[in-house]
């Protein structure tokens, strides 16, 4: 995911990686997020992994995160970005939403403020896309989103 925001708002995928430490520098990303206004959370704050690996199939929420009262703490969130199809599909039982194609987002209102829901490609390097390619969509969402 780093290296997509790197690549989107800075032009460099290596943007936030500390090199000598082989590692994603922890400040440059807070302080990214924080001026940009970027929250992150799971859709999930508890889960099961049915097989040893990272794939959504095998994966099974015990406990929704309860998006609703998140977003009473953050009144000024216009959009919800998820990156997975567990994490979409969490999400749109949770608003009785028709679930976006990868790429694109689903307008509904949440106590009749006007929200969107973002399906974005998964940022994992398991998911077979470039990584220009997964850019150029999160370019377009950010750019909608005025954070660009």
């Amino acid at each position: 995911m780093w290296r997509i925001m790197g690549f989107v708002f800075f032009g460099d995928k290596e943007y936030f990686v500390d090199k000598p430490q082989k590692a994603f520098c922890k400040d440059r990303l807070i302080r990214f997020l924080q001026e940009k206004g970027i929250g992150l959370f799971d859709t999930a704050t508890a889960i099961r992994r049915l097989q040893d690996n990272a794939s959504d199939k095998f994966l099974e929420v015990v406990q929704p995160t309860d998006i609703p009262a998140l977003l009473h703490r953050i009144p000024q969130c216009k959009a919800i970005v998820t990156t997975g199809e567990k994490a979409t599909d969490t999400l749109c039982m949770q608003f009785s939403l028709e679930k976006p194609k990868v790429g694109d987002f689903t307008e509904f209102l949440f106590e009749d403020k006007p929200m969107r829901l973002y399906r974005m490609p998964s940022s994992s390097r398991a998911y077979p896309l470039a990584l220009e390619k997964k850019a150029a969509a999160y370019r377009i969402m950010y750019q909608d989103l005025q954070l660009l």
